[in-house]
C-alpha cells in the first residue's frame, strides 16, 4: 500500500452507509416482533454478545495481521469490574459502566506496546499466556472473585432512568445489544477508511517499509489492539448485565477460541463477517446439541469446510458471489 501522505487521505462517508446504519437498526427494532419466541431472541441475543467478541477478534486479525488467543481476558476484566463495582457500591452503575470499558481497554493498550513487537504465533501465545493468567487471578483470588463459583451481581433498579428489567429480558435486551452492534461495526468501519486505518493496514502489509519512511509502527498497533479490546469489553459488560453473574468462565481461553472460530467461520476481511460467523456457530451449537453430545466435532467439521472451501469466510464469499453477480448483471 502507497504511504503518501494523499493515499491516506479518508473519503468522504457515502449516504448509503448511513442507510445501511440506519436498515440494520431498523432490523434489530424490528426481529424480536416477527421472531416470538422467547427461546429463540435468547439464543440470538447470547449470539450477539457472542458476535460481538469475535467482531474484536476479527478486527485485530484484518488490522494487525494477528490472531489472538485471549481476547476473553478483556471480556472477562469488563464483567468483573462491573460485578465488583456494583457488589462493593463503589460507584454509581453508569459510571460504573464507564470504568468497566476504560480499565481493559487501558490494559490492552499498555500490554499492546510490548506484545505487538513480537510477530506471528509468539503474540498469539502470549496473549494466550495473558488471558490464562487473568483466569488463574480470579480462580485464586477467593475473596475478591469467589473463586470458581463466582458471584451473582447487585443489578440496581434503574439504568439510566430505565428499569433494570431493560437488560433482563430478551426482547428488550436482543434491541439493545443489535444496536450495539451496529454502532460498533460502523464506527469500526469509519476506522478503517480513516488515514489511522489506511497506516495500520499498510503496517500490516510491510512494517519495515512503513518504519523506514518515517511512521511510528509500535502505537498504531498497540491502538488497534486496545480498540478491539474496547469491542470484547463491550461484549463482555452487556454479557454480565443481561445475566447478573459472572465466573471464571468468562476468562477462559476457550472462549477466545470460540470467538476465534466465529471469526474464522464468517471472515474477517469484512467487518461483519465474524458477527454473522457467530449466529452460525450458536444456532449450529444448538442444533447439534440437541442432536449429540459430540457437538463439538460438528463445529470442527463446519471450520475444517469453511475453511477449505472458502478460505475468505461466508460473508467473503456472499461478498464474492455478490460481485460477480452485479458484473454479470452489467455485462447483460
Amino acid at each position: 500500500m502507497n504511504l503518501t501522505a494523499g493515499r491516506l487521505a479518508a473519503p468522504r462517508l457515502s449516504h448509503l452507509s448511513w442507510l445501511l446504519l440506519a436498515v440494520a437498526v431498523a432490523v434489530g427494532f424490528g426481529l424480536p416482533a416477527v421472531v416470538g419466541s422467547v427461546l429463540v431472541l435468547t439464543l440470538l441475543t447470547q449470539a450477539v454478545i457472542g458476535g460481538m467478541l469475535a467482531v474484536g477478534v476479527g478486527f485485530l486479525i484484518r488490522q494487525n495481521g494477528v490472531v489472538s488467543f485471549g481476547h476473553a481476558a478483556w471480556y472477562g476484566v469488563s464483567a468483573y469490574c462491573i460485578g465488583l463495582l456494583l457488589r462493593h457500591e463503589v460507584l454509581p452503575v453508569e459510571a460504573a459502566l464507564v470504568l468497566a470499558l476504560a480499565v481493559p481497554t487501558l490494559m490492552a493498550f499498555l500490554l499492546g506496546l510490548v506484545i505487538v513487537r513480537v510477530p506471528g504465533v509468539a503474540f498469539s501465545m502470549l496473549t494466550l499466556a495473558v488471558g490464562q493468567a487473568f483466569h488463574e487471578f480470579a480462580m485464586k483470588a477467593q475473596a475478591v472473585t469467589n473463586g470458581d463459583d463466582g458471584f451473582a451481581i447487585p443489578l440496581p433498579d434503574t439504568l439510566f432512568g430505565l428499569p433494570i428489567s431493560t437488560v433482563q429480558q430478551p426482547e428488550t435486551m436482543f434491541v439493545l445489544c443489535w444496536t450495539l452492534l451496529a454502532l460498533v461495526i460502523f464506527g469500526l468501519y469509519v476506522t478503517v477508511r480513516s488515514p489511522f486505518g489506511r497506516l495500520t493496514e499498510a503496517i500490516r502489509e510491510n512494517e519495515e517499509r512503513a518504519r523506514f519512511i518515517g511512521y511510528k509502527t509500535v502505537l498504531p498497533r498497540a491502538a488497534t489492539y486496545a480498540l478491539s479490546a474496547f469491542v470484547a469489553a463491550l461484549a463482555g459488560l452487556l454479557f454480565a448485565l443481561y445475566n447478573g453473574f459472572v465466573s471464571p468462565e468468562v476468562l477462559h481461553w476457550t472462549l477466545s477460541g470460540s470467538a476465534l472460530i466465529m471469526a474464522v467461520i464468517g471472515g474477517s476481511k469484512l467487518l461483519w463477517g465474524p458477527a454473522l460467523g457467530a449466529v452460525i456457530f450458536f444456532f449450529l451449537k444448538d442444533l447439534a446439541g440437541n442432536l449429540t453430545e459430540h457437538w463439538p466435532a460438528m463445529i470442527g467439521v463446519t471450520v475444517i469446510v469453511v475453511t477449505v472451501l472458502m478460505p475468505a469466510g461466508i460473508a467473503g464469499s456472499l461478498a464474492e458471489l455478490g460481485g460477480r453477480l452485479r458484473k454479470s448483471g452489467g455485462r447483460a
